[in-house]
C-alpha cells in the first residue's frame, strides 16, 4: 500500500513556514502499514495542483493533501480538487452551522466568506473539523482514495486520528511496517559502516538498512515493509544482538537514547558525582545533566570561567602557560581539568570550573555517599561522558575506545576530570587499585574529532597518540 503527501502553499516554498504537516501525517500512515512513497509542496496554483494530484492518484492508492481550504481568494485546493473530480457543490448545513457557532462564541460576524466554508463538493465525504472552520474531504476514483485537510497543524493532526486514520484501516486490508533503530556513539558513519559492512551484507532482502548520522552519534535503523509484524520484529531483534558483539562498545541504545541519559544513568547507578566548569560553551553541559530529573543525585556544581583571570584563580591555571599556549591549549585544558577534580573534591558545595569532573571514591568519599565498588569495563563510563561532551560541542565523532588503560577497572578508585578549554576536551582518568591506595604514573592520551574517516591532525589509521606522562592519565580532546 503506497501513500503520496501533497502539501500546498506558496508560504512553504517561499521558506516562510516549515511543512511540519507532511512530517506527522507520515508518522500516520507508516504506523498503519501504509508506505509513503514521495513527499511534495507545491504552490496555490490551479494546474500544478491537478497535475500533481493525478501523478499521485496513478502512483499511490492513497493521497492525502494539506492547505488551501480556508475561506480567503488564494485559498483554491477546494475548487480545484471539485473541478478534477467534476463535480458540483453543495452547501454543508452541519458545516454551517458549526462555523457559525465557533464565530458567534468569538464575537465574530458570520459574513460571505465564513459561509462559503460550508460549500463542498457534492461527490466528497466530508470529514467533520470539530477543531476548525474548514472541514476535511474525501474523495474515491477506481478505488484510489483522496483526502483533503486543512493547513492548520492541530486541525490536520485531529482530523488524521479522528477521521482519516479510522477510514483508512476500514477501508484497506493494511499489512505492518516494522522499524527498529539503534543508537551509536564513537564510530563515524563511514567507519562504522567498513566495520559492520559483513553483518550488513548478510542482512535478509526484506531487511533494509539506513545510516541517520547526527552530532555525536549514528543511528542505525532496520526497516521492514507491508510484512508480517510478530516474526519480522523478532529477526530485527536477533540481528541488533549479532550487531552488539560486533560494536559492544559503541551501542547507548535504541530509538531516542542519548549520550546524556546513559551518562546520567551510570553516574547515578554508580554513585559517582559530578561538577563542570565551563569556557566556551557557557554552561550548557550543566545545562543538559541538571534539565534531567535526579541529576541532585550526582550533580555537585557548575561554574562558567570565561576570563583567563577565572582561570587562573579558581583552578589554579597557571598564567606563564595561558601566555605562552594560549587560553585555547592542551596544556591550559589539562590543567583545567586538574583543578576541577580537586575543587570538586575539595567538599561539596565548592564550584568547579572551566571543565567537568567525575569523582568516585578514592578512599575519601563525599559526605553522604556510601562507598561503591563495582566493576565495569572503562568503556562504559568514561568514554559515555567523553561522547557526550563531544555531542555538545557538535564536533565530529570521537571513538569510543582509547588506547590507555585496558580491560576492566574498579570503580572504587577511579577519578575522572574532563575540562573544556575553547577547542580543547582533556579527560583525566584514575584507574586505582583499591581505597585509599594513590594511583601510579600513567599515561597522556590525545585525541582528535574524527573528520571523513580520520582524526584531525592524525593519521586516520592511528588510535590515540601517546603524549607523555602524567600522574593523573588525561586524554585531551579537540572539539
Amino acid at each position: 500500500m503506497k501513500a503520496t503527501i501533497i502539501t500546498i502553499g506558496d508560504e512553504i516554498l517561499i521558506g516562510q513556514i516549515v511543512d511540519t504537516n507532511s512530517v506527522s501525517i507520515a508518522k500516520h500512515l507508516n504506523a498503519a502499514g501504509i508506505v509513503v512513497r514521495e513527499k511534495i509542496s507545491i504552490g496555490d496554483d490551479r494546474t500544478q495542483i491537478i497535475e500533481t494530484a493525478e501523478r499521485a492518484l496513478a502512483g499511490s492508492e492513497v493521497t492525502v493533501i494539506t492547505g488551501g481550504l480556508g475561506p480567503t481568494k488564494d485559498d483554491i485546493t477546494k475548487k480545484t480538487l471539485a473541478e478534477m473530480f467534476r463535480s458540483d457543490m453543495r452547501y454543508d448545513e452541519r458545516v454551517a452551522g458549526h462555523v457559525e457557532k465557533m464565530l458567534a462564541e468569538r464575537g465574530i460576524e458570520f459574513n460571505e466568506l465564513n459561509r462559503s466554508q460550508a460549500m463542498v463538493p457534492a461527490c466528497c465525504t466530508v470529514l467533520f473539523n470539530a477543531h476548525g472552520t474548514a472541514p476535511g474531504m474525501w474523495f474515491e476514483r477506481d478505488g484510489h482514495v483522496v483526502v483533503s485537510l486543512p493547513g492548520v497543524p492541530f486541525e490536520m493532526e485531529h482530523l488524521m486520528e479522528d477521521e482519516v486514520m479510522p477510514r483508512l484501516k476500514t477501508r484497506f486490508a493494511l499489512r505492518q511496517i516494522v522499524h527498529r533503530t539503534m543508537i551509536t556513539a564513537g564510530l563515524p558513519e563511514s567507519m562504522l559502516a567498513k566495520r559492520i559492512e559483513a553483518w550488513e551484507n548478510a542482512l535478509p532482502p526484506y531487511l533494509k538498512l539506513a545510516y541517520l548520522p547526527n552530532p555525536g552519534a549514528v543511528r542505525l535503523r532496520l526497516s521492514a515493509y507491508e510484512v508480517e509484524g510478530e516474526s519480522v520484529a523478532r529477526e530485527i531483534e536477533s540481528r541488533f544482538e549479532a550487531l552488539r558483539r560486533i560494536i559492544p562498545h559503541n551501542i547507548i541504545g535504541f530509538e531516542t537514547a542519548t549520550m546524556q541519559e546513559v551518562v546520567h544513568k551510570i553516574l547515578t547507578e554508580r554513585s559517582l558525582t559530578l561538577a563542570t566548569a565551563e569556557s566556551c560553551t557557557g554552561g550548557s553541559i550543566a545545562a543538559r545533566f541538571t534539565a534531567m530529573p535526579g541529576a541532585s543525585a550526582y550533580f555537585l556544581c557548575g561554574v562558567v570561567s570565561y576570563s583567563n583571570e577565572s582561570k587562573a584563580e579558581l583552578l589554579g591555571v597557571d598564567p606563564a602557560d595561558i601566555a605562552r599556549y594560549g587560553a585555547v591549549s592542551e596544556q591550559v585544558a589539562r590543567q583545567m581539568a586538574e583543578g576541577v577534580r580537586r575543587a570538586a573534591g575539595a567538599a561539596q558545595g565548592v564550584q568547579a570550573h572551566l571543565g567537568a569532573g567525575v569523582e568516585g571514591n578514592i578512599g575519601r568519599n563525599f559526605p553522604g555517599q556510601p562507598p561503591h565498588a563495582p566493576i565495569l569495563n572503562e568503556d562504559s563510563v568514561h568514554a559515555h561522558v567523553r561522547g557526550f561532551l563531544q555531542s555538545l560541542g557538535g564536533g565530529g565523532q570521537l571513538p569510543v575506545r582509547h588506547q590507555g588503560v585496558q580491560g576492566q577497572i574498579d570503580l572504587h578508585a577511579p577519578q575522572v576530570a574532563i575540562g573544556h578549554g575553547g577547542t580543547e576536551f582533556l579527560i583525566g582518568e584514575v584507574p586505582g587499585t583499591a581505597p585509599g591506595v594513590e594511583p601510579a604514573e600513567a599515561h597522556i592520551h590525545r585525541v582528535g574529532p574524527i573528520l571523513h574517516g580520520g582524526y584531525h591532525g592524525l593519521p586516520a589509521s592511528g588510535g590515540a597518540q601517546q603524549l607523555g606522562h602524567w600522574p593523573r592519565p588525561c586524554w585531551a580532546l579537540n572539539s
